[in-house]
């Protein structure tokens, strides 16, 4: 298992743009891609998760990857995430 903190740099936070994009890059793996926001942890690969989240502009999740590629996963969340997940 990986972990690593990010910080949700979009001005509206996740709505359903960047929430789309954060689930099809953690689709894009086999290992268990889920983030902790407060005292919740959400699947990352359900939009859903990602939008009952409330995360908002400015906001720090941790994303907790485990499984075959955890490390690639881990990697391609913090790299979308820092790139603003398309906005």
């Amino acid at each position: 298992m990986v972990r690593a903190m990010a910080v949700i740099k979009n001005s509206t936070g996740l709505h359903l743009r960047p929430a789309g994009i954060l689930c099809n890059e953690a689709s894009r793996h086999e290992c268990s891609v889920t983030f902790k926001f407060r005292d919740t942890i959400s699947n990352a690969k359900s939009v859903l998760s990602v939008l009952g989240a409330c995360i908002k502009c400015g906001d720090e999740i941790e994303f907790i990857c485990e499984g075959k590629d955890e490390e690639e996963a881990l990697s391609s969340m913090l790299r979308i995430v820092g790139e603003g997940l398309g906005e």
